[in-house]
C-alpha cells in the first residue's frame, strides 16, 4: 500500500506547485526555479471550438501552452499524465462578473419623504451627475480572493472580466484569471473594457428619474466628453469626461434589462460611432430580426425560470400568457440566436444559483443549441470580444495554460469536470479515477468465482453481479483514484442480508486485488480481473432517444393577441359603406373606397378593381382612424423626467414600448395614431413621440416618419409641486409666477446659445483655433428649435390666467403655441386663443377632479370650436382612448355640434394639431389608408369597430379577434398542463406573484427613482 501511495503523493505535491513566474516579491526561503512542465497524453483535445483532436497530447510549461497534437515530442523530465478516455477543453471565459471587487453600496430613494437631491454629492473633480462614474477603474479596487474565485472555477471558468455594476457610465473592467495567487499575477489586462447601462445604480441624485432621462444623460455625456477633450485649454477639470473619452477605443459593453433596450442601446451606439457588445436579458428571441439588424454581439444569461405552480386555478389566472410562454421559450433563446447568425457569449450572471449553469446549458443544447456554438460562446467569442484571443479561449502555443479535464463531452448530462488548470496550476474539482473501468470482470474470492459487469463512465460506474448473460443485481461500490470498496451478497435472494461480503483493494494494472471479509468476518484475498468488454445490450433494451423539444410559436409582440406571421398590406375594395370623408363631400351614402399600396386610391360609387379583396361595407360606416393627440400608452421606464424644471433634452421617442397591450386595445377602439406625451411634472418637459399603432412592429417602425417635432410644456399645480408632499420644496419653481420665469429664462438662454454659435462659426479658421467652441447642449438645442419654428409646443393647461401668460411669453419670443391640452378654462379665453393661432385638445366632460378644474364645463369644446379654435378631444388615459368615439359624441349633446364636426374632433382636428392632416385625418385619395369600418354610426354607443386599418394593413379585425380569443384559451390550457407536468415530474416550480401593468398618467413619478413595475401585458 505504501509503495503505491507515496509516489502518488509526491506527484500531487509537484502538481500543486505554482507555475514559474518572474519573482516580484521577496522569497522567504529557497527559491524554486525548476520548470513546471506537464504532458497530458491520449486525450481528446478540443483545441478550439471547431478543432477536436483524438488521442492527442497537450504539452505545457511554466503556465503556457507549448504544443498540442498527435505527434508532440515530450522532453525528458516532463510529468506525464495519461488521460485516455478523458477530454480537454480550453478554460471558460466569463464576461460579466464583479469578482474581487467590493460590493456596491446601494442607497435607493425609498420614498418622497427623502426629499430631492439636485446636485452630485461625490467629492472631487468629477461629472456633475453621480450616475456617471467613467473615472472608475476596476483594477484599482481588484483584490484576488480564492473564496470568491472557487465558485466560478468549480464550473470550469478560468478567466473573468470583472467590473463594477453601478451607474450609467461605469468605468473600465479588468480581465483576470481565477488562479489562487497574488492580485499582481492574475491580471491579464487591467483596462480590458468600458461599461455602460441605462441604470443609474447607487446614485441618489434625482436626475435621471426615467429611462428617457438616462438615455438623454448618456447622449449628453458623449457630446460633453468630445467637446471637453477637443479644447486645447480646458475651461475646467473634469476627470469623468477625460476618462470617458479615453475609453472610447476599448470594447464597449452595454448592459440592458430587456430586448427593447438592446435596440435602444444600439441606436445610441450608431449615433456616436460605437458598436456595443450588449449584455442582454435572455429574451432576445422575442425580437430576433430587429436585434439581428443591429449587428451587435451579445452576452446572454441562462437564467431560465422555473415553472409557475398553477395547481390552484385562482393562482393561474394571475399568470400572464407572456410569462408562461417565456418560461417555455427561454431555453430556446441561444438556439434561435444561433439560427439567426447572431454571435453571442454566455454568462453565469443572472443565475440564482451558479450550480445551475451546466444544467441550463445542457438544457439549451437539448433544445437545439449546437454544441460547437455552445463551446464557442464560452471560449472563443468572449476572448475575441476583448481582443484576448491570443491568450485565452483556445489551446495554442504561447497561450495561457488554462484548460479543464473532463470525463467526456462536457455538454452531456453525465459529464464530470475533474480538474481546472489555470496558468499551469492544477485545481482538483473531483477525484479523477485512474481510468475507465467499463467491461466484464471475473471475481475470484475464497475459491468461488463470480462474473461482474462494470458499466458507465469512470466517475459514475455501476457494478452488477451477473447471474446470467442478461440478468444480475447491483453491487455497492466506492471507487477512488486507486482504491476500491465493494459490498455485495452472493445470494441475491437473501433479504436478511446476513451473507454480505465486503472487499477492499487497490489497482494492479488493468485489474484489482486486495482482501475481503465474509459475513462471519473471515479474511480472504480476492482478485478482480478484466476479461473483456461488456456485452452489447439488445436494441430493444435501450431506451429510444428522446425527441428534441420543438419551440412554440413566437408572436410579435410577445403577448396575448400578438401576430405569429407579420400582417401585410393588401389591395382592398370596401363596397357600399356610409363613408365619413371629413372632406367637402361630407358623409357619402353607399360609397366605395379602393385601398392600394397603403394609400386611399379612389372614392366613388360602383368601383371595381381586379384582384382586390372585397370588404362588404353595406350597412356599415367607414371613417378615417381616430387620432389621440394626448396619450401616455406605449412608454417604458417612466412618463415624467421630473427631476429638473427644464428637461427639453429627453425624448419619448427613445422609450417607445411596442409590447404594450394598450396598443391592441386601442386598435379595437378605432385608434390608429397617437402623440405620446411627456407628463406634466415640470414646466418644460420632454419631446413627444408620434406613432401609428402598428401592432407587432418594433418601436422605430411605429414612428411616423417625417412628422414635425413636438414638446410638452406644463402649467398649474403639478409643475409647482403643490401635490408632491411637504418634502418637495427645493426645486424651483414653487409658485405659478415662478413657472413663467422658468420659461422666460429657458428661452433667453436658448437665444444666447444661438448667438454664441453664430459668433463662433463667424470666426476665421485661425481665430477658431484659439477660441473655445460652445458646448453642444441638447436641452438648449430643443428650445432653440421652438424659437426657430422647428418644434412645436403642446402645453398642459387649465386656468385662464396661465393660458394668457404662456401665449404672452410665446409672443414676446416671436413664436406661437401650437396646442393647449386639457385647457378646461379655454372657453373663457377662446377669442384670444383664436387670435394667437393656438389649437385646443380637451376632455369632453371631465371636471372637479382637482382644484384647478373646478370651473370646467362640458360645453368647453363646442365654445372653443365656435370661436374658430381648432379643437380636438383627447384621452390622456389608456382606457378612455378605447371610446374616444363616444367622447366625441358628447359634443353633440353639450354644444349642439353637428355629427360631422363632432367626428372631426377625434380625426381631422387632431391631425391638424399634429400637422399630419396632409396624410391622415380624412378619407381622400392620396392619403394614408388609416381607416375604421364600424358596425353602426361611429358616434353611437352601440358602435364598435369591425376592422381597423393602418397604411392598408388590417391590424384589428373583430372576427379574427374572436378566433384569437379561442386560440389563446387553448394556448393557456396547453401551457398550464405543461407546467403541471413539470411539477409532477419533479421539476422546480415557483409560486404565482400578482403582476400589474403600469399604466402611465400625466402626474406619475415612477421611474428610475422608484420601484420598477412590470410593463408587460398581465392578462
Amino acid at each position: 500500500m505504501k509503495r503505491i501511495l507515496l509516489p502518488l503523493l509526491a506527484a500531487a505535491a509537484l502538481l500543486l506547485q505554482p507555475a514559474l513566474a518572474q519573482e516580484n516579491f521577496p522569497v522567504n526561503g529557497v527559491s524554486d526555479n525548476r520548470p513546471q512542465r506537464y504532458a497530458f497524453t491520449h486525450a481528446t483535445v478540443v483545441q478550439d471550438y471547431q478543432t477536436r483532436i483524438e488521442d492527442a497530447t497537450l504539452l505545457i510549461e511554466n503556465g503556457k501552452v507549448v504544443a498540442v497534437g498527435k505527434n508532440v515530442t515530450i522532453p525528458p523530465g516532463t510529468t506525464v499524465h495519461d488521460l485516455k478516455g478523458r477530454w480537454i477543453y480550453p478554460g471558460l471565459v466569463e464576461l460579466d462578473a464583479s469578482y474581487g471587487l467590493p460590493p456596491v453600496e446601494e442607497k435607493p430613494r425609498a420614498s418622497r419623504a427623502d426629499g430631492p437631491q439636485m446636485e452630485t454629492n461625490t467629492p472631487g473633480a468629477y461629472a456633475w451627475n453621480e450616475a456617471i462614474k467613467a473615472e472608475y477603474s476596476a483594477v484599482s479596487d481588484f483584490n484576488a480572493k480564492d473564496s470568491e474565485a472557487k465558485a466560478l472555477r468549480d464550473l470550469g471558468f478560468s478567466t473573468v472580466l470583472t467590473h463594477r455594476h453601478d451607474g450609467i457610465a461605469r468605468g473600465t473592467g479588468a480581465l483576470v484569471t481565477l488562479a489562487d495567487d497574488k492580485s499582481h499575477n492574475v491580471i491579464i489586462n487591467p483596462r480590458a473594457s468600458a461599461h455602460l447601462s441605462f441604470d443609474k445604480g447607487s446614485s441618489r441624485q434625482d436626475y435621471p428619474g426615467s429611462l428617457m432621462g438616462a438615455i438623454a444623460l448618456l447622449r449628453q455625456i458623449y457630446l460633453d466628453s468630445r467637446w471637453y477633450t477637443s479644447q486645447q485649454e480646458k475651461p475646467f477639470v473634469d476627470r469623468s469626461l477625460t476618462a470617458f473619452n479615453e475609453q472610447q477605443r476599448l470594447p464597449q459593453i452595454f448592459e440592458v434589462k430587456d430586448m427593447l433596450s438592446v435596440l435602444r442601446a444600439d441606436k445610441i451606439g450608431d449615433e456616436f460611432g460605437q458598436q456595443y457588445i450588449i449584455r442582454g436579458a435572455g429574451d432576445e428571441y422575442q425580437r430576433l430580426d430587429a436585434i439581428k439588424a443591429t449587428g451587435a454581439r451579445l452576452i446572454i444569461p441562462l437564467n431560465f425560470q422555473p415553472a409557475y405552480d398553477v395547481s390552484d386555478p385562482l393562482d393561474e389566472m394571475n399568470v400572464s400568457l407572456a410569462d408562461m410562454k417565456h418560461w417555455e421559450m427561454a431555453p430556446y433563446n441561444p438556439m434561435l440566436l444561433q439560427q439567426k447568425g447572431i454571435e453571442f457569449a454566455l454568462t453565469t450572471d443572472g443565475l440564482k444559483e451558479k450550480k445551475d449553469f451546466w444544467t441550463n446549458l445542457r438544457k439549451a443544447v437539448k433544445y437545439g443549441l449546437d454544441k460547437q456554438t455552445a463551446i464557442k460562446a464560452l471560449t472563443h467569442t468572449p476572448a475575441q470580444l476583448l481582443g484576448a484571443g491570443n491568450k485565452v479561449g483556445a489551446l495554442r502555443g504561447g497561450m495561457l495554460a488554462n484548460f479543464i479535464i473532463t470525463s467526456g463531452d462536457v455538454l452531456e448530462d453525465d459529464a464530470t469536470i475533474y480538474e481546472n488548470w489555470i496558468g499551469g496550476k492544477r485545481y482538483e474539482l473531483k477525484a479523477m479515477p485512474a481510468q475507465e473501468l467499463a467491461g466484464m470482470y471475473r471475481l475470484d474470492l475464497g475459491g468461488n468465482t463470480y462474473n461482474i459487469e462494470i458499466s458507465g463512465p469512470a466517475d459514475k460506474v455501476k457494478f452488477r453481479l451477473m447471474e446470467s448473460d442478461t440478468t444480475g443485481h447491483d453491487m455497492n461500490a466506492l471507487v477512488g483514484e486507486n482504491l476500491i470498496n465493494l459490498t455485495f451478497s452472493p445470494a441475491p435472494k437473501d433479504t436478511s442480508r446476513t451473507q454480505l461480503v465486503r472487499l477492499s483493494g487497490w489497482w494492479d494494472g488493468r485489474n484489482w486485488k486486495g482482501l475481503g471479509r465474509n459475513e462471519q468476518g473471515q479474511e480472504m484475498p480476492f482478485t478482480l480481473s478484466y476479461t473483456g468488454p461488456a456485452k452489447e445490450r439488445k436494441q430493444a433494451d435501450k431506451k429510444p432517444a428522446a425527441a428534441l423539444p420543438k419551440p412554440g410559436e413566437i408572436p410579435q409582440p410577445f403577448l396575448a393577441y400578438g401576430q405569429v406571421k407579420p400582417l401585410e398590406a393588401k389591395r382592398y375594395l370596401i363596397k357600399g359603406a356610409t363613408v365619413w370623408t371629413n372632406e367637402a363631400e361630407g358623409i357619402m351614402q353607399n360609397a366605395d373606397v379602393l385601398v392600394e399600396d397603403g394609400k386611399i386610391r379612389q372614392i366613388g360609387t360602383n368601383l371595381s378593381a381586379a384582384g382586390a379583396e372585397v370588404i362588404d361595407g353595406a350597412g356599415k360606416h367607414l371613417t378615417s382612424g381616430i387620432i389621440d393627440e394626448h396619450s401616455h400608452i406605449a412608454i417604458q421606464g417612466g412618463v415624467n423626467e421630473a427631476s429638473q424644471s427644464v428637461t427639453a433634452e429627453v425624448r419619448i421617442g427613445d422609450v417607445i414600448n411596442s409590447e404594450d397591450i394598450n396598443i391592441y386595445r386601442q386598435l379595437a377602439g378605432g385608434v390608429t395614431a397617437a402623440q405620446l406625451l411627456h407628463g406634466s411634472a415640470n414646466p418644460i418637459g420632454g419631446q413627444s413621440g408620434l406613432i401609428k399603432l402598428r401592432w407587432g412592429k418594433a418601436p422605430e417602425e411605429m414612428k411616423i416618419q417625417g412628422a414635425d417635432g413636438y414638446i410638452k410644456f406644463a402649467l398649474g399645480e403639478n409643475v409647482k409641486q403643490a401635490n408632491w408632499g411637504p418634502h418637495y420644496t427645493e426645486r424651483f419653481p414653487q409658485t405659478r409666477m415662478g413657472v413663467e420665469q422658468v420659461m422666460v429664462d429657458a428661452f433667453t438662454r436658448a437665444k444666447a446659445y444661438e448667438q454664441a454659435w453664430k459668433d463662433y462659426n463667424g470666426l476665421s479658421r485661425r481665430a477658431k483655433a484659439n477660441a473655445t467652441a460652445p458646448r453642444k447642449d441638447l436641452e438648449l438645442e430643443a428650445l432653440l428649435q421652438i424659437l426657430n419654428g422647428e418644434r412645436f409646443i403642446t402645453s398642459h393647461s387649465y386656468v385662464q390666467s396661465e393660458i394668457n401668460m404662456l401665449m404672452k411669453v410665446a409672443e414676446d419670443f416671436g413664436f406661437t403655441i401650437n396646442t393647449f391640452t386639457h385647457i378646461l378654462e379655454g372657453y373663457k379665453v377662446a377669442d384670444k386663443m383664436a387670435k394667437h393661432g393656438v389649437g385646443a385638445s380637451t376632455f369632453a366632460d371631465w371636471w372637479l377632479y382637482k382644484m384647478e378644474v373646478q370651473e370646467a364645463i362640458p360645453y368647453n369644446a363646442a365654445l372653443m370650436h365656435n370661436q374658430g379654435v381648432v379643437t380636438a378631444i383627447n384621452s390622456d388615459d389608456a382606457e378612455m382612448a378605447r371610446r374616444l368615439n363616444q367622447e366625441a359624441a358628447k359634443t353633440v349633446k353639450y354644444g349642439g355640434m353637428t355629427e360631422e364636426d363632432a367626428w372631426k374632433m377625434v380625426t381631422l382636428n387632431p391631425a391638424k394639431l399634429l400637422h399630419l392632416d396632409g396624410s391622415m385625418g380624412s378619407i381622400k385619395a392620396g392619403k394614408d389608408a388609416d381607416l375604421v369600418l364600424w358596425n353602426d354610426n361611429p358616434l353611437a354607443i352601440y358602435a364598435k369597430p369591425l376592422k381597423t386599418m393602418i397604411d392598408g394593413v388590417i391590424y384589428y379585425d373583430l372576427e379574427r379577434d374572436e378566433q384569437m380569443r379561442r386560440e389563446l384559451q387553448q394556448e393557456r390550457a396547453r401551457l398550464i398542463l405543461k407546467m403541471q407536468e413539470e411539477k409532477k415530474n419533479g421539476g422546480d416550480t415557483k409560486p404565482v406573484a400578482v403582476k400589474q401593468q403600469k399604466v402611465w398618467h400625466c402626474e406619475d413619478l415612477s421611474g428610475l427613482n422608484h420601484v420598477h413595475h412590470s410593463e408587460h401585458e398581465a392578462h
